[in-house]
């Protein structure tokens, strides 16, 4: 169960350390709300990595947390490790790109592992009923 707190933590200091970024870049900016279109534009891709973190963090600890309860097996534990670092890379991807109109590795790594160990994570959680 270590593990999978850990992990879930891990998860909650991405959401709210991006969103903390977003808040200081809007300070920053003076752009107190919303952002510009152009995908080359630091707040825009902080506000879409934050807003992509949100939308999969949540989702992600509580299969965690349901699995990390049950006593979890090995690969399992593996799983909650590599979903947690597939939304970072996948966060990194976002953040240090040149632009997101262009494809960028760590950002399509970050988004193939997220849907894998979450179907995994789903599937765990449904074997272990």
């Amino acid at each position: 169960m270590t593990v999978a707190i850990v992990c879930t933590a891990l998860l909650g200091l991405l959401v709210f350390g991006l969103g903390l970024l977003v808040s200081m870049t809007r300070g920053n900016t003076n752009q107190a709300i919303g952002h510009g279109s152009d995908p080359t534009d630091r707040l825009h891709k902080l506000v879409r990595a934050h807003a992509n973190a949100a939308e999969y963090a949540p989702m992600m600890a509580v299969l965690i947390l349901l699995v990390g309860a049950r006593q979890p097996s090995g690969w399992m534990v593996a799983t909650f490790v590599a979903a947690t670092a597939c939304r970072y890379l996948h966060a990194a991807g976002m953040i240090t790109c040149e632009t997101l109109a262009k494809a960028n590795p760590l950002r399509f790594a970050g988004a193939l592992g997220t849907y894998v160990t979450g179907l995994a994570l789903v599937a765990a959680t449904l074997l272990r009923l």
